[in-house]
């Protein structure tokens, strides 16, 4: 017998559950894990929740599609292309009302202002004043004098705005070296 007569076509392409719901569990999923990601606040490097989420959503439910945890490709197929439609949904949201992406994207975070740390907020992200100044080194800042304000942006990156040398020597206890 032929190998590509061995294969049973219509359990392969033929769904066995309802497309309506595999679109509502992706969804589901998808706006769930999008909550949960947002209320925590974190990002992964230069990826956006959302572009991470997709990734991640994507790559499991394709592996379910290959290894046959669906009884059809189309299952995984329809699965892949609602996560797809609602990050592309949830962009052109943003990207067209304010307080859609305001509520994909958290606003920046004040940590540091005038040199001083804003310590309820290091608290309310449960960063360390260690974490902190580890961040403002690696941005060549070596004295919380020498910031103006220091955000955490919704990347999860450092964004450091230093003082001008003026505001640096009206500081009181604070010399400049000619």
């Amino acid at each position: 017998m032929h190998p590509i007569s061995e294969i049973d076509w219509h359990a392969l392409l033929v769904p066995t559950v309802s497309l309506l719901e595999l679109v509502l569990r992706g969804s589901v999923v998808y706006l769930f894990i999008l909550v949960v990601l947002r209320f925590f606040r974190r990002e992964a490097g230069a990826l956006s929740t959302a572009d991470l989420l997709v990734v991640v959503l994507v790559a499991d439910a394709a592996q379910n599609a290959m290894a046959s945890e669906y009884h059809s490709i189309t299952e995984g197929a329809i699965l892949i292309a609602t996560i797809f439609a609602w990050n592309y949904l949830l962009d052109w949201l943003g990207y067209r009302y304010r307080w859609v992406y305001g509520l994909l994207h958290p606003a920046p975070l004040l940590l540091v202002k005038n040199g001083r740390i804003q310590r309820s907020n290091l608290r309310a992200e449960m960063l360390t004043t260690a974490d902190l100044r580890e961040q403002l080194r690696e941005q060549g800042i070596e004295d919380l004098g020498q910031v103006r304000r220091c955000y955490l942006e919704a990347d999860g990156h450092l964004s450091v705005i230093k003082q001008d040398r003026e505001d640096e020597s009206a500081q009181p206890g604070k010399r400049t070296i000619s």
